[in-house]
């Protein structure tokens, strides 16, 4: 199993949306790929809480795949590259960290 975490930093205002509508909006997006692209086995996406550290990134999707191969063919994935498209006037930042896992 493959493992794909990634982190954003969001602008504050952005598309003419403040950070929070946004980062719902982006959360709602990365949901909806689960749906539309077979390759993703899992979904989860968090908005950094409001008592959290500000220093934290805003928004983080945990995903997993079968496989290295289904992560490439996920990030070719024409939704794939429209939330690429979506996302990028919106971040500041991004981070992402790919790992395998056993399969218990």
């Amino acid at each position: 199993m493959i493992k794909h975490v990634v982190c954003w930093d969001l602008y504050e205002q952005a598309a003419g949306r403040d950070k929070a509508t946004n980062a719902s909006l982006i959360k709602a997006e990365l949901l909806a790929l689960k749906e539309l692209i077979p390759e993703m086995r899992s979904v989860e996406v968090g908005i950094n809480a409001e008592s959290a550290d500000t220093e934290n990134y805003d928004v983080v999707l945990i995903a997993e795949f079968d496989s290295f191969e289904d992560l490439k063919r996920y990030s070719s994935h024409s939704e794939h590259l429209r939330f690429v498209k979506f996302i990028s006037e919106l971040r500041r930042h991004r981070i992402a960290v790919d790992y395998e896992t056993s399969r218990a």
